[in-house]
């Protein structure tokens, strides 16, 4: 195996562990959020805990994070809650730091 062949070997082990925590983040950070968005429904243990799976789940099927944010919006709108775009995209943005965090102390 030439160097160029073992350099290229680490970018793409690089590459794929950069993607795996990446999901891993966007995973937990789609719980936090939808753990938040239930706590503004008015939402409580297991009613709580199923609206976040289902905001992991929905995400699985289909990726990202404006249909995350459609998704809580289009909720809370159902329920009267007033929550702008901007007040969730921030909590999904802090919430995104702290699942990378969490993630990267091994929690």
């Amino acid at each position: 195996m030439t160097t160029f062949d073992k350099r290229e070997e680490g970018f793409e082990q690089q590459f794929a562990h950069d993607e795996e925590l990446r999901f891993k983040a966007t995973v937990r950070r789609n719980k936090l959020i939808g753990l938040w968005a239930a706590e503004k429904l008015g939402l409580t243990g297991a009613a709580a805990e199923n609206y976040a799976k289902s905001l992991v789940l929905g995400d699985i099927e289909d990726v990202g994070a404006h249909d995350v944010l459609h998704k809580i919006r289009r909720d809370l709108d159902a329920k009267g809650v007033v929550q702008s775009d901007h007040q969730i995209n921030r909590a999904m943005n802090e919430l995104m730091e702290k699942a990378i965090a969490d993630i990267k102390a091994g929690k």
